[in-house]
């Protein structure tokens, strides 16, 4: 019973400090815009470069509440570019045989935080994800770039939002 008695003064006390959202994100503005991600890798995948922008804005509107813009004075400005998609080989099962292969790739990432400067920051993000080498990279591209996805837009929403 006490806890539901303390719960009003913590949450005033938190709404003097900002914005927050459940997510632990700290939203000061009403506003973002979300550049398309171009994509600057060497290895062209047609779909990359949208799948990639669809994961990150989704990410940051479901969890911010912020309005997308298409104007270059929002509150919150996001660029960026995708500079790698590479598979290498990570593991072998004898001298000459590949038994894992590594899919990497890498967003660069400008954010521009218009109400709070030293928020602003410009950064490599780079997740990866293995898949057997039995397997040809078609088949399991889809499935990969959807979970690189989902990690790459975590890791940018938090570097964005989250202060902890």
């Amino acid at each position: 019973k006490r806890v539901y008695l303390l719960l009003p003064f913590l949450l005033f006390s938190l709404a003097g400090c900002g914005i927050y959202s459940f997510s632990g994100a700290t939203i000061e503005g009403k506003n973002i815009h979300i550049h398309q991600l171009e994509n600057k890798s060497p290895n062209i995948v047609p779909s990359l470069s949208s799948t990639l922008t669809e994961k990150l804005r989704s990410r940051i509107l479901s969890q911010t509440g912020l309005s997308p813009v298409t104007k270059d004075d929002a509150d919150y400005d996001m660029t960026g570019s995708i500079t790698t998609y590479a598979v290498s080989v990570t593991g072998a099962t004898g001298v000459q045989t590949a038994s894992k292969n590594r899919l990497t790739i890498s967003v660069l990432v400008t954010f521009k935080n218009r109400i709070n400067e030293k928020s602003n920051f410009s950064q490599t993000f780079t997740r990866f994800a293995d898949f057997d080498a039995s397997q040809l990279l078609q088949s399991v591209e889809g499935k990969l770039i959807e979970d690189i996805g989902n990690q790459l837009a975590d890791d940018i929403f938090n570097k964005a939002f989250v202060n902890w």
